[in-house]
């Protein structure tokens, strides 16, 4: 982390900032929300709270206008309650689907948990501190808490309002306010186990997914994208190229890679594949897509500012597949198309198909394209 310079007219000493822990900053800032699904989950979520202050807001109007209690018809709490009746709502004019996705998203969460716990602790200090009913709204906060909050935010936030009310609001340390304190802070414990085991199911949730989407997207014997990701990028490139973005399309079929199976086994093929992905994969740029289409075709999808610079990607492509190949016989021809305004996935895929044939027909171990 950067140092930073405590600014002042005396001379600046420069102090190193210790970052957190690992894992309390994974704890308290991961992300919220990663997807679509996701963010609609947490702004119902908000939604949800902001109802329930509504209603612990409005309770507590009827409970300090009506009650014989030190804190009846207090205006600090007469303030406090219509403060979070109408405040409260103003959270839903905030842009949450955008909040919920990036760090504003935990600070929001904590903000608001910040909040609630000081207008709990001095409303109930108002209210006859130990003997008011108020601070039952931290196992409010709590259970609300522990049905997304990440578990270390739980920890932090029960802690908080565990520490508050035996400071500010149990007075002396009586029978009392030892079982209040007690229970809170078990309740925060049973909440942390509630909220470890909803983001451990989340998790594993997302780690399905994600391996599910691998190998609907991912060539499993050498870890490239597959024909269905190659194809929804060419397809990206030709609506690319209606608004003037040139892009290159280039199908690299091996030569004499059939006798190479043949004569030494399908184990020694799948390893001659394994190295032509890997040796294509480092001759393009890491904004281009290698692909297997399928047997010992490899094709490749890549933005190019020039004409010159398609002649040189295919002939990469050729060098890196004859220099894995060198010891068994197996070259490439390659076959390139340029992606044009007006195309089709279709269309770039057969020219370039044709420019491959042609390479293969002339001999292998070449470039063509329709052009000759």
């Amino acid at each position: 982390m950067d140092d930073a310079a405590a600014t002042g007219p005396a001379p600046v000493r420069r102090l190193r900032r210790r970052p957190a822990p690992a894992w309390l900053g994974a704890g308290l800032y991961r992300p919220l929300a990663e997807d679509d699904e996701r963010a609609r989950f947490w702004v119902r979520h908000v939604h949800t709270g902001v109802l329930l202050s509504e209603i612990a807001g409005l309770a507590c109007l009827v409970y300090t206008a009506t009650t014989a209690t030190p804190g009846h018809a207090h205006p600090v709490l007469l303030t406090l309650a219509a403060a979070v009746v109408v405040v409260t709502p103003l959270l839903l004019l905030l842009p949450l689907d955008r909040i919920v996705r990036d760090l504003r998203g935990p600070l929001l969460f904590y903000g608001w948990t910040a909040t609630t716990t000081a207008i709990v602790a001095t409303a109930s200090a108002f209210d006859g501190g130990a003997a008011s009913p108020l601070p039952v709204l931290f196992f409010l906060v709590l259970v609300y808490m522990a049905v997304a909050f990440p578990p270390a935010g739980v920890v932090l936030a029960g802690g908080l309002m565990t520490a508050v009310h035996t400071a500010l609001v149990a007075g002396p340390l009586d029978p009392q306010s030892l079982l209040v304190t007690t229970v809170l802070a078990t309740t925060t414990l049973i909440c942390t186990m509630t909220s470890a085991n909803q983001w451990a199911a989340h998790d594993r949730q997302v780690l399905l997914l994600r391996t599910q989407e691998a190998l609907a997207t991912t060539d499993p014997l050498t870890g490239v994208p597959n024909r269905r990701v190659f194809l929804d990028r060419v397809g990206r490139a030709v609506s690319c190229a209606g608004r003037g973005e040139r892009a290159v399309v280039c199908i690299v079929d091996l030569d004499g890679f059939k006798a190479v199976n043949d004569g030494q086994g399908h184990a020694a093929g799948d390893t001659v594949l394994r190295a032509v992905a890997a040796a294509l994969g480092r001759v393009v740029r890491e904004t281009d897509t290698v692909a297997r289409l399928g047997g010992d075709e490899f094709a490749v999808v890549a933005g190019s500012l020039l004409p010159a610079d398609d002649a040189v990607l295919a002939e990469r492509l050729r060098a890196a597949v004859a220099e894995v190949g060198a010891g068994c016989g197996v070259t490439a021809s390659v076959g390139r198309a340029l992606v044009r305004p007006g195309d089709d996935v279709a269309g770039v895929l057969h020219r370039a198909d044709a420019a491959m044939y042609r390479a293969k027909a002339a001999g292998g171990d070449r470039v063509a394209d329709l052009a000759g």
